[in-house]
Protein backbone atom coordinates (compact mmCIF):
# COMPACT_ATOMS: atom_id res chain seq x y z
CA UNK A 1 0.00 0.00 0.00
CA UNK A 2 2.89 2.61 1.03
CA UNK A 3 4.38 1.72 -2.52
CA UNK A 4 0.84 2.51 -4.33
CA UNK A 5 0.66 5.45 -2.52
CA UNK A 6 4.45 6.44 -3.61
CA UNK A 7 4.04 5.65 -6.80
CA UNK A 8 0.40 7.58 -7.18
CA UNK A 9 2.39 10.82 -5.61
CA UNK A 10 5.45 10.17 -8.45
CA UNK A 11 2.70 9.53 -11.11
CA UNK A 12 1.24 12.97 -10.61
CA UNK A 13 4.32 14.69 -9.45
CA UNK A 14 2.34 15.72 -6.44
CA UNK A 15 5.43 17.80 -4.68
CA UNK A 16 5.21 19.96 -7.95
CA UNK A 17 2.05 21.10 -6.68
CA UNK A 18 3.98 23.97 -5.20
CA UNK A 19 4.47 25.98 -8.31
CA UNK A 20 0.78 26.44 -8.70
CA UNK A 21 -1.04 26.19 -5.36
CA UNK A 22 0.58 29.35 -4.26
CA UNK A 23 -0.33 31.67 -6.88
CA UNK A 24 -3.81 30.70 -6.31
CA UNK A 25 -4.15 31.02 -2.50
CA UNK A 26 -2.64 34.35 -3.87
CA UNK A 27 -5.25 35.21 -5.35
CA UNK A 28 -7.56 34.29 -2.91
CA UNK A 29 -6.10 36.91 -0.71
CA UNK A 30 -6.68 39.34 -2.78
CA UNK A 31 -9.48 38.46 -3.60
CA UNK A 32 -10.95 38.76 0.06
CA UNK A 33 -8.78 41.66 0.18
CA UNK A 34 -10.06 43.83 -2.70
CA UNK A 35 -13.62 43.00 -2.40
CA UNK A 36 -14.39 42.05 1.30
CA UNK A 37 -11.82 42.68 4.01
CA UNK A 38 -14.46 42.78 6.49
CA UNK A 39 -14.70 39.07 5.79
CA UNK A 40 -11.26 37.70 6.92
CA UNK A 41 -10.66 34.94 9.41
CA UNK A 42 -14.85 34.58 8.91
CA UNK A 43 -15.94 30.87 8.93
CA UNK A 44 -16.72 31.30 4.58
CA UNK A 45 -13.03 32.52 4.17
CA UNK A 46 -11.70 29.33 5.77
CA UNK A 47 -14.52 27.03 3.97
CA UNK A 48 -13.44 28.50 0.98
CA UNK A 49 -10.06 28.30 1.25
CA UNK A 50 -10.57 24.36 2.01
CA UNK A 51 -12.09 23.86 -0.74
CA UNK A 52 -9.87 26.21 -3.22
CA UNK A 53 -6.75 24.01 -2.33
CA UNK A 54 -9.05 20.73 -2.76
CA UNK A 55 -10.36 22.14 -6.21
CA UNK A 56 -6.48 23.02 -7.36
CA UNK A 57 -5.28 19.53 -6.02
CA UNK A 58 -7.76 17.50 -7.51
CA UNK A 59 -7.45 19.29 -10.81
CA UNK A 60 -3.74 19.10 -11.16
CA UNK A 61 -3.54 15.53 -10.20
CA UNK A 62 -6.20 14.80 -12.80
CA UNK A 63 -4.34 16.97 -15.39
CA UNK A 64 -0.73 15.27 -15.06
CA UNK A 65 -2.25 11.89 -14.35
CA UNK A 66 -4.37 12.09 -18.40
CA UNK A 67 -0.94 13.59 -19.43
CA UNK A 68 0.99 10.28 -18.02
CA UNK A 69 -1.38 7.90 -19.90
CA UNK A 70 -1.22 10.21 -22.82
CA UNK A 71 2.55 10.23 -23.37
CA UNK A 72 3.20 6.85 -21.97
CA UNK A 73 4.21 5.47 -25.30
CA UNK A 74 6.42 8.91 -25.83
CA UNK A 75 7.68 8.47 -22.32
CA UNK A 76 8.38 4.57 -22.69
CA UNK A 77 10.96 6.17 -25.83
CA UNK A 78 12.68 8.76 -24.11
CA UNK A 79 15.58 7.98 -21.90
CA UNK A 80 14.45 11.04 -19.42
CA UNK A 81 11.09 9.61 -19.11
CA UNK A 82 11.48 6.15 -19.54
CA UNK A 83 11.80 5.64 -15.41
CA UNK A 84 8.33 7.33 -15.31
CA UNK A 85 5.41 5.04 -13.12
CA UNK A 86 3.24 4.00 -16.02
CA UNK A 87 6.35 2.85 -18.93
CA UNK A 88 8.11 1.01 -16.24
CA UNK A 89 4.65 -1.14 -15.14
CA UNK A 90 4.87 0.19 -11.83
CA UNK A 91 1.46 1.57 -12.11
CA UNK A 92 -1.40 0.31 -14.97
CA UNK A 93 -2.47 2.51 -17.56
CA UNK A 94 -6.15 1.63 -15.95
CA UNK A 95 -5.16 2.49 -12.33
CA UNK A 96 -4.43 6.23 -13.78
CA UNK A 97 -7.36 6.82 -15.83
CA UNK A 98 -9.34 5.68 -12.65
CA UNK A 99 -7.66 7.64 -10.77
CA UNK A 100 -7.49 10.88 -13.30
CA UNK A 101 -11.73 10.22 -13.34
CA UNK A 102 -11.76 10.33 -9.27
CA UNK A 103 -9.18 13.19 -9.29
CA UNK A 104 -11.62 15.10 -11.82
CA UNK A 105 -15.02 14.24 -9.94
CA UNK A 106 -13.38 15.91 -6.91
CA UNK A 107 -12.71 18.90 -8.66
CA UNK A 108 -16.38 19.32 -10.20
CA UNK A 109 -17.38 18.73 -6.52
CA UNK A 110 -15.26 21.04 -4.82
CA UNK A 111 -16.45 23.63 -7.75
CA UNK A 112 -19.29 23.20 -6.96
CA UNK A 113 -19.18 24.07 -3.08
CA UNK A 114 -17.60 27.15 -4.35
CA UNK A 115 -20.31 28.60 -6.39
CA UNK A 116 -22.30 27.84 -9.18
CA UNK A 117 -20.30 29.29 -11.79
CA UNK A 118 -17.63 27.36 -10.94
CA UNK A 119 -19.16 24.51 -11.32
CA UNK A 120 -21.04 24.91 -14.63
CA UNK A 121 -16.96 25.95 -15.92
CA UNK A 122 -15.50 22.88 -13.98
CA UNK A 123 -16.25 20.70 -17.19
CA UNK A 124 -14.32 23.18 -19.93
CA UNK A 125 -11.62 23.52 -17.38
CA UNK A 126 -10.84 19.68 -17.40
CA UNK A 127 -11.53 19.84 -20.78
CA UNK A 128 -8.66 22.28 -21.65
CA UNK A 129 -6.48 21.17 -19.07
CA UNK A 130 -6.62 17.71 -20.61
CA UNK A 131 -5.87 18.94 -24.40
CA UNK A 132 -2.57 20.47 -23.06
CA UNK A 133 -1.36 16.79 -23.57
CA UNK A 134 -1.60 16.66 -27.20
CA UNK A 135 -0.38 19.64 -28.17
CA UNK A 136 3.17 19.21 -28.64
CA UNK A 137 2.35 16.81 -30.93
CA UNK A 138 1.31 19.50 -33.35
CA UNK A 139 2.40 22.80 -32.05
CA UNK A 140 5.25 24.64 -30.16
CA UNK A 141 2.92 26.96 -28.42
CA UNK A 142 2.06 24.22 -26.29
CA UNK A 143 4.03 25.84 -23.47
CA UNK A 144 1.84 29.07 -23.44
CA UNK A 145 -1.14 25.88 -23.64
CA UNK A 146 0.37 25.25 -20.22
CA UNK A 147 0.92 28.41 -19.02
CA UNK A 148 -3.01 29.01 -19.57
CA UNK A 149 -3.31 25.89 -17.98
CA UNK A 150 -1.58 26.96 -14.86
CA UNK A 151 -2.93 30.42 -14.54
CA UNK A 152 -6.54 28.90 -14.38
CA UNK A 153 -5.63 28.46 -10.66
CA UNK A 154 -5.66 31.76 -9.29
CA UNK A 155 -8.40 32.94 -11.99
CA UNK A 156 -10.96 30.20 -10.60
CA UNK A 157 -9.88 30.56 -7.64
CA UNK A 158 -10.91 34.91 -7.53
CA UNK A 159 -14.25 33.69 -9.64
CA UNK A 160 -14.75 31.22 -6.73
CA UNK A 161 -14.57 33.83 -3.98
CA UNK A 162 -15.81 37.08 -5.91
CA UNK A 163 -18.29 35.59 -8.52
CA UNK A 164 -16.57 37.56 -11.34
CA UNK A 165 -13.91 38.14 -13.24
CA UNK A 166 -12.28 41.34 -13.83
CA UNK A 167 -8.86 43.02 -15.07
CA UNK A 168 -6.97 43.05 -11.56
CA UNK A 169 -6.87 39.52 -11.42
CA UNK A 170 -6.46 39.02 -14.90
CA UNK A 171 -3.14 40.72 -14.52
CA UNK A 172 -2.10 37.91 -11.99
CA UNK A 173 -3.33 35.45 -14.56
CA UNK A 174 -1.36 37.04 -17.60
CA UNK A 175 2.16 36.94 -14.67
CA UNK A 176 1.77 32.71 -14.13
CA UNK A 177 1.13 32.32 -18.15
CA UNK A 178 4.21 34.07 -18.74
CA UNK A 179 6.22 32.59 -15.66
CA UNK A 180 5.01 29.28 -16.95
CA UNK A 181 5.48 29.25 -20.33
CA UNK A 182 9.01 30.43 -19.85
CA UNK A 183 10.13 27.43 -17.23
CA UNK A 184 8.60 25.34 -19.62
CA UNK A 185 10.80 26.23 -22.53
CA UNK A 186 13.80 25.89 -20.57
CA UNK A 187 12.44 22.34 -19.11
CA UNK A 188 12.03 21.15 -22.97
CA UNK A 189 15.79 22.09 -23.69
CA UNK A 190 16.41 18.77 -22.29
CA UNK A 191 14.07 16.83 -24.37
CA UNK A 192 15.78 18.90 -27.49
CA UNK A 193 17.21 15.41 -29.17
CA UNK A 194 14.23 13.66 -28.34
CA UNK A 195 12.11 16.00 -29.89
CA UNK A 196 13.68 17.03 -32.96
CA UNK A 197 14.21 13.20 -33.72
CA UNK A 198 10.70 12.13 -33.64
CA UNK A 199 8.84 15.83 -34.36
CA UNK A 200 7.73 16.82 -31.24
CA UNK A 201 7.28 20.44 -31.11
CA UNK A 202 8.45 22.83 -28.91
CA UNK A 203 10.30 26.18 -28.89
CA UNK A 204 13.74 24.97 -28.92
CA UNK A 205 13.19 21.62 -31.06
CA UNK A 206 11.69 24.65 -33.30
CA UNK A 207 14.17 27.61 -32.81
CA UNK A 208 17.06 26.18 -31.36
CA UNK A 209 18.23 25.93 -27.63
CA UNK A 210 20.08 29.69 -28.36
CA UNK A 211 16.63 31.25 -28.91
CA UNK A 212 14.59 29.39 -26.85
CA UNK A 213 16.39 30.74 -24.04
CA UNK A 214 15.98 34.48 -25.25
CA UNK A 215 12.33 33.60 -25.58
CA UNK A 216 12.27 32.29 -21.80
CA UNK A 217 14.06 35.11 -21.00
CA UNK A 218 11.64 37.72 -22.37
CA UNK A 219 8.56 36.21 -21.04
CA UNK A 220 9.95 35.92 -17.49
CA UNK A 221 10.71 39.57 -17.76
CA UNK A 222 6.87 40.47 -18.98
CA UNK A 223 6.24 38.36 -16.05
CA UNK A 224 7.96 40.03 -13.79
CA UNK A 225 6.32 43.65 -15.27
CA UNK A 226 3.10 42.04 -14.34
CA UNK A 227 3.99 41.46 -10.68
CA UNK A 228 5.11 44.91 -9.66
CA UNK A 229 1.91 45.97 -11.85
CA UNK A 230 -0.39 44.12 -8.96
CA UNK A 231 1.44 46.23 -6.59
CA UNK A 232 -0.29 49.30 -7.87
CA UNK A 233 -3.70 47.79 -9.33
CA UNK A 234 -4.21 46.60 -5.71
CA UNK A 235 -2.36 49.40 -3.50
CA UNK A 236 -0.10 47.12 -1.91
CA UNK A 237 2.55 47.86 0.64
CA UNK A 238 6.56 47.96 1.67
CA UNK A 239 6.24 44.22 2.09
CA UNK A 240 5.57 43.23 -1.76
CA UNK A 241 7.71 45.15 -2.64
CA UNK A 242 10.54 43.27 -0.58
CA UNK A 243 8.94 39.96 -1.86
CA UNK A 244 9.26 41.08 -5.64
CA UNK A 245 12.78 42.23 -4.67
CA UNK A 246 13.54 38.53 -4.18
CA UNK A 247 11.47 37.59 -6.87
CA UNK A 248 13.72 39.27 -9.02
CA UNK A 249 16.94 37.78 -7.86
CA UNK A 250 15.29 34.44 -8.07
CA UNK A 251 14.72 34.67 -12.22
CA UNK A 252 18.04 36.36 -12.93
CA UNK A 253 19.85 33.11 -10.32
CA UNK A 254 17.49 30.59 -12.37
CA UNK A 255 18.70 32.74 -15.96
CA UNK A 256 22.11 32.28 -14.35
CA UNK A 257 22.46 28.92 -13.91
CA UNK A 258 21.16 27.88 -17.38
CA UNK A 259 23.52 30.55 -18.79
CA UNK A 260 26.46 28.68 -17.35
CA UNK A 261 25.52 25.16 -17.81
CA UNK A 262 22.50 23.29 -19.48
CA UNK A 263 23.49 20.99 -17.03
CA UNK A 264 21.65 22.88 -14.42
CA UNK A 265 18.49 23.28 -15.86
CA UNK A 266 16.88 20.71 -13.21
CA UNK A 267 18.48 22.75 -10.34
CA UNK A 268 16.71 26.15 -11.92
CA UNK A 269 13.48 23.97 -12.85
CA UNK A 270 12.45 22.59 -9.40
CA UNK A 271 14.35 24.63 -6.79
CA UNK A 272 14.20 28.30 -8.08
CA UNK A 273 10.79 28.12 -9.29
CA UNK A 274 9.83 26.59 -6.02
CA UNK A 275 11.58 29.85 -4.26
CA UNK A 276 9.44 32.00 -6.98
CA UNK A 277 6.26 30.68 -6.15
CA UNK A 278 6.56 30.15 -2.17
CA UNK A 279 8.15 33.86 -2.13
CA UNK A 280 5.77 35.22 -3.72
CA UNK A 281 3.05 33.82 -1.48
CA UNK A 282 4.61 34.69 1.43
CA UNK A 283 5.00 38.64 0.84
CA UNK A 284 2.17 39.17 -0.91
CA UNK A 285 -0.02 37.28 2.15
CA UNK A 286 1.73 39.38 4.08
CA UNK A 287 1.21 42.56 2.70
CA UNK A 288 -2.41 41.68 2.55
CA UNK A 289 -2.95 41.00 6.04
CA UNK A 290 -0.68 44.46 7.19
CA UNK A 291 -3.14 46.61 5.16
CA UNK A 292 -6.16 44.53 6.05
CA UNK A 293 -5.14 45.00 9.96
CA UNK A 294 -4.59 48.19 9.01
CA UNK A 295 -7.97 49.61 8.15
Amino acid sequence: MLKKIKNTLELVKFSHTIFVLPFALSAFLLAFYDKYPASFGAPLFYYKMIWVIIAMASGRSGAMAFNRIIDRKIDAKNKRTMERTIPKGELTTLYGVIFGVISYIMLIFSAYELNFICFVLSPFVIIFITFYSFTKRFTFFSHMVLGISMALGPLGTWLAVTGSIDYKILILGLAVVFWGSGFDILYAILDYDFDTANGLFSVPAKFGIKNAITVSRILHFLALICLVYIYFIFNLNFLYIIGIILVTCFFAYEHFLVHKSLNNIDTAFFTMNGYISITFFVFISASVIYSNMRQ
